[in-house]
């Protein structure tokens, strides 16, 4: 770019960072600003008493394209969960493992009584269909018949007794959906992800993911201001009709209102913020705000407790308690200290229980799981309550979403609310808004 643009960005989670990071690389003078405290919006990562705390429950698909093009995956030390689960029911548990991927677990995968040989044949010729899928945005979401998740997977012949088992549970916790009536977009790529790759936490935790991605926007040139919110945004000559045709208008100053301070001018502004603070920016009602809420409570339990589940999540096969249950410090020893386990339990929704009532409710479900124990031992030390931990994506949302210029003249949008609910589609927006405001001032 000749004649180096001043770029605002609104927001440092990952799109932001992302953003920020491609248009400095490419010569731009970009701040970045964000109203919290810390960067990383919904990706972060707090300590307690030597304890790492994600924000909720969270993981990286290394298989995600982004992730490999964004991060140094190396020296985020990844901790990797075993493939496959344990299902978790009253009066016991049982693994259902990936015998691709781990072969001595073959035997255990036969014997699981919970889902039928027939289901595991089929998921095995699912994985072979989706793994020739390219994992590519265009190619999964872009138009075409859609349905649920269940209404595919039924199409495909999987028992009722599959879904309840283990795609419920297992799609609840990556969806926050356990009814399975999610896109079934989101099925696919997520499911030809996992069989490129692998779910991982970084040792240090998902905080990790933000830093390297801040670290990587100010190497670049970007600076990056925290509490500092923006307001309100307006451009110099045309309203957001989203209108590209003439160059003037295109190249028209913006203005940001940040609280506290007198406005800034800008040659562009990437509205990165969360979908809520988006729509108020910008006025587009296709910006999704329905959302997906859960609640992650975090439990210390003594260093000799081992809940056996092979690094594996443990599906809660039943409606009643924790959706899933997660062995932290089996999977990533730096999340505890040495004198203790890390583990958590995730409800889906937004949960009328007091604190104390879901550690109850945990401690109930575990002793049913684990027949000959007591977990009277179960500390909760941290409950994580989020209200807008997704945006909903039912059949068809995805072409009803924003393009990254629909804001109107100088306004781009990054977000995953313009591709879909993940870290992939996060950090792709970022990228995309960068590459966009780039092309139009070149």
């Amino acid at each position: 770019m000749t004649n180096p643009p001043r770029v605002i960005v609104v927001g440092a989670g990952l799109a932001g960072l992302v953003a920020s990071r491609h248009l400095a690389a490419a010569g731009a003078d970009v701040t970045c600003v964000e109203r919290r405290e810390t960067v990383g919006g919904r990706v972060r990562t707090a300590t307690k008493d030597g304890f790492r705390l994600d924000r909720g429950f969270q993981v990286l698909f290394t298989g995600y394209p982004a992730v490999q093009r964004e991060l140094d995956i190396e020296a985020l030390e990844l901790r990797r969960f075993a493939p496959g689960a344990v299902l978790a029911g009253p009066g016991g548990r049982s693994t259902l493992a990936d015998p691709i991927r781990d072969p001595a677990a073959l035997p255990a995968a036969i014997r699981n009584s919970e889902v039928t040989l027939r289901d595991k044949l089929r998921v095995l010729r699912l994985r072979a269909a989706l793994a020739q899928t390219s994992i590519d945005f265009e190619t999964v979401f872009a138009g075409g018949e859609d349905e649920t998740i269940a209404e595919y997977l039924r199409g495909r012949g999987f028992s009722e007794r599959f879904l309840e088992n283990f795609a419920g549970p297992f799609y609840g916790g990556i969806t926050l959906d356990r009814s399975l009536s999610t896109s079934k977009r989101v099925f696919e790529y997520t499911f030809a992800a996992l069989a490129a790759g692998d779910i991982a936490v970084p040792a240090g935790g998902m905080g990790d993911v933000t830093a390297q991605l801040a670290s990587n926007a100010r190497r670049a040139g970007a600076t990056i201001e925290t509490e500092t919110d923006a307001t309100s945004i307006e451009t110099g000559q045309c309203s957001r009709s989203g209108n590209r045709s003439d160059a003037a208008n295109r190249n028209a100053p913006v203005a940001v209102e940040l609280e506290g301070e007198s406005e800034r001018s800008a040659d562009a502004v990437v509205v990165a913020a969360d979908p809520k603070a988006a729509r108020n920016l910008t006025g587009l009602e296709s910006i999704p705000i329905e959302a997906r809420a859960c609640v992650t409570q975090y439990y210390r339990l003594p260093a000799s407790v081992d809940l056996e589940t092979g690094q594996r999540l443990m599906l809660n096969t039943r409606e009643r308690g924790p959706n899933h249950v997660v062995p932290h410090s089996a999977v990533a020893p730096e999340y505890a200290p040495e004198d203790a386990t890390l583990v958590s339990a995730t409800y889906l929704g937004e949960r009328e229980e007091s604190d104390d009532e879901l550690a109850e409710r945990t401690g109930q479900s575990l002793e049913t799981w684990y027949p000959s124990r007591r977990f009277d031992r179960l500390e909760p030390i941290h409950t994580e309550r989020i209200r807008f931990a997704q945006f909903a994506q039912p059949p068809g949302i995805h072409e009803t979403l924003p393009r990254v210029r629909d804001a109107g003249d100088g306004i781009y949008l990054a977000g995953e609310y313009t591709r879909w609910s993940s870290i992939q589609g996060a950090m792709e927006s970022g990228r995309a808004a960068a590459k966009a405001v780039i092309d139009d001032r070149s």
